[in-house]
């Protein structure tokens, strides 16, 4: 009888114990992650992107990312689970999951839910597939032809075929899914690969495969103006079809343009890092030191950026769901349009 009674209290003792083990284990795994609250930007906010909820973050090469709900800022490093303090892109899911890609030291792709980061492992993948809900992600600056798709459950880690007539090592600069739910690459330096979901029509003319400073650049920008028309950051607008037209093997037209954000035909400004199109159906560029220019399609107007007089270093512009637009620096932080001029942002 007192044996009996023994090993039943030790059982209890068991049972209570793992009790508590899973009950710590699920409170972990659920636990909030909680930043620093902070009083101000860092001065490198590259990226600018706005969720479904409305909320604001800034993604930096330095100090990591940055939550604003409007009233108060959150700061996110590598003490919170951050693989690295440098973010190059910020994405959304349908489910309002936030996705942070950071290039260097290595590719990475780290997923947000809200209570903890979790890095997504790439799997080798020759899954080529188009639907709505899909995520793709840039594999980074190097010249190697790799992009990742994410289906929610996947992160798959596919080659892009080489063009037939550049069969040449290249980098993935853009990523673009046009109006008609059409995937497109931008690289360096063989040109802009569409991918509808049964094929890959690439488009190889010089404008878009000869780029200035050896090719640093690159197709970093890719968007539809409100005629249906292609810009690839260069002084050329295409017209693109969804076959090859009856008089041309080639899917697209392309057209002469604005020339250089001048206004000038032959001009060092016919080049840009980032592009939108704005409520009006006016596009937006912005250069890496000569400011924002905006094309209404009649006129361009130019927009400096400065800081005591010396212009600022911008990456990138994103447009909220407002319309307001936002810029990424290098330096300087983050700026907001105010209906006349970018002005720097101070929460």
């Amino acid at each position: 009888m007192k044996s009996t009674i023994i090993v039943f209290l030790s059982i209890v003792a068991l049972l209570t114990s793992c009790i508590g083990q899973n009950s710590n284990q699920n409170k972990n795994r659920d636990q909030i992650i909680l930043g620093d609250t902070v009083k101000a930007l860092g001065s490198s906010i590259m990226v600018v992107y706005q969720d479904k909820k409305n909320v604001y973050w800034f993604g930096s090469w330095e100090t990591g990312v940055y939550r604003y709900d409007g009233k108060t800022l959150v700061n996110y490093t590598t003490k919170h689970g951050l693989p690295n303090n440098r973010i190059d892109e910020i994405q959304e899911d349908e489910f309002g999951n936030i996705y942070f890609t950071s290039f260097y030291p290595k590719p990475t792709i780290i997923k947000f839910d809200g209570n903890r980061f979790t890095t997504l492992a790439p799997i080798p993948s020759n899954n080529w597939q188009l639907t709505s809900t899909d995520l793709w992600f840039k594999h980074t600056y190097d010249l190697e032809n790799y992009i990742y798709r994410y289906d929610g459950t996947t992160l798959h880690k596919l080659q892009l075929p080489e063009p037939p007539n550049l069969p040449n090592p290249f980098g993935v600069y853009s990523i673009y899914k046009d109006i008609k739910g059409n995937i497109w690459f931008g690289t360096n330096p063989v040109g802009v690969c569409r991918y509808n979901g049964k094929s890959f029509d690439w488009i190889t003319e010089e404008d878009v495969t000869e780029f200035r400073n050896e090719g640093a650049n690159g197709v970093r920008s890719i968007t539809e103006d409100k005629n249906g028309d292609f810009w690839f950051n260069t002084e050329n607008r295409y017209s693109v079809y969804d076959s090859a037209t009856i008089n041309s093997t080639k899917f697209y037209t392309r057209h002469e343009s604005i020339g250089g954000l001048d206004g000038k035909q032959n001009s060092n400004l016919n080049e840009y890092l980032s592009t939108v199109r704005d409520n009006d159906q006016n596009l937006w560029f912005v250069t890496y030191l000569d400011g924002v220019w905006k094309y209404d399609g009649t006129k361009i107007t130019h927009y400096p950026i400065q800081e005591n007089s010396k212009q600022i270093p911008l990456f990138s512009i994103h447009k909220d769901n407002n319309g307001d637009l936002w810029l990424g620096s290098h330096e300087n932080g983050a700026y907001k349009y105010n209906g006349q001029t970018f002005e720097k942002f101070k929460p």
